[in-house]
């Protein structure tokens, strides 16, 4: 086993517990981004030596062991009404077994606060959009919670919450290759849905007369947008909808492209497929929403607009990027094994924490006896 090293000093493997959200397998067979960062933290952590459990669904593929309290990720189990009801079955899985771990990783939200009052030091991975108004009030009930954000821009609208430190994703370094961006079309990969920008994705290809391909998924809640406001638009010679693609297919998907268009309108908390572009060696244009800044490098990895004028101008600047810069700059900032040093830093720091805080109330318990 791989031993962590803080310093001169060695320390033992530790016992993780990683609950992930049920609604996909890990990894999923088509769109998750948050099942997908939990597969691969769950699976570099393992690599690294460390002993984790991981509550998934059952159809999860995962080197830990696996915890599973329903058989099938719950958006494609068809006879699924209540997806709730097996999330608290897999808490109770979680707290029969809390004392066995040192370290709780959540990536259910709020859903497990209630119930995480364990004695186990435990963190709370934040991968959603936190600018909602009922989220005001569950961070003041649980004011103590401690929590990570995945970008800097994503804590801004609750100020009042506990956060201890922003961990990038990152995705396994050879999960990509290098791409040469012959395919001579933008892409659009994610969701079809206002927020991710789709209209402006169609509306820059057909401005700078270059193919776009779409490769993304449409859910029940979107079906009237695509239906009233994209659907016509996808039949143009220039736009090709593909639908939903697996990890293996985004390689090639992304690796042909010229770009990948990011044109999203709403506080992005991260937006993986930046990354995963960019593991791809394919520069991404990206409107200035959210994380982008945190994430694409102006200039370098990408071009960030403001402006559809802008985003039409990058278009036509793409040329003057380097694909195998973009590479080199994935590599450095946003592997999985970086990821995981910034989580295990967190785990040492809690537990010490935790260790700390027991030493001083055992002293004043003594105290209190003499």
């Amino acid at each position: 086993m791989n031993e962590d090293k803080i310093g001169n000093v060695k320390l033992r493997p530790l016992r993780i517990a990683q609950v992930a959200p049920l609604y996909e397998s890990l990894p999923p067979k088509l769109y998750g981004g948050t099942e997908r960062i939990v597969h691969y933290l769950t699976e570099e952590l393992v690599k690294q030596g460390h002993e984790v459990t991981l509550f998934a669904s059952g159809d999860s593929i995962t080197n830990a062991k696996l915890i599973a309290p329903v058989n099938e990720g719950l958006r494609l189990k068809k006879d699924c009404i209540d997806p709730l009801a097996y999330h608290i079955i897999e808490m109770q899985e979680v707290i029969k077994r809390a004392k066995k771990f040192d370290v709780l990783h959540f990536h259910t939200d709020y859903l497990h606060f209630p119930f995480s009052n364990l004695g186990v030091p435990s963190i709370t991975t934040l991968h959603g959009r936190l600018d909602i108004p009922e989220l005001q009030d569950i961070y003041r009930t649980f004011p103590y919670q401690k929590l990570i954000s995945i970008s800097n821009n994503q804590r801004l609208p609750l100020p009042q919450a506990k956060f201890i430190k922003t961990v990038y994703h990152g995705l396994p370094e050879n999960l990509h290759s290098l791409g040469n961006g012959r395919g001579d079309y933008l892409a659009f990969l994610g969701r079809i849905s206002p927020e991710k920008g789709i209209e402006r994705a169609i509306r820059i290809s057909l401005a700078t007369n270059t193919k776009l391909k779409v490769a993304a998924k449409i859910d029940k809640a979107d079906l009237a947008y695509y239906e009233n406001n994209v659907k016509y638009l996808l039949n143009h010679p220039l736009i090709e909808y593909i639908g939903e693609i697996n990890e293996q297919e985004k390689t090639e998907f992304l690796g042909n492209a010229k770009a990948l268009i990011f044109p999203i309108n709403w506080p992005e908390p991260f937006g993986l497929v930046m990354i995963e572009a960019m593991a791809c060696g394919t520069p991404v244009i990206a409107f200035n929403n959210g994380s982008v800044p945190e994430v694409i490098e102006d200039g370098v990895t990408g071009f960030i607009v403001n402006t559809m004028t802008q985003a039409i101008h990058a278009v036509n600047q793409l040329k003057y990027l380097s694909r195998v810069e973009v590479r080199k700059t994935f590599e450095k900032r946003f592997t999985a094994k970086r990821m995981v040093e910034d989580y295990v830093n967190v785990y040492h720091s809690l537990i010490n924490n935790s260790l700390k805080n027991s030493y001083r109330r055992t002293n004043i318990k003594l105290n209190e006896q003499l």
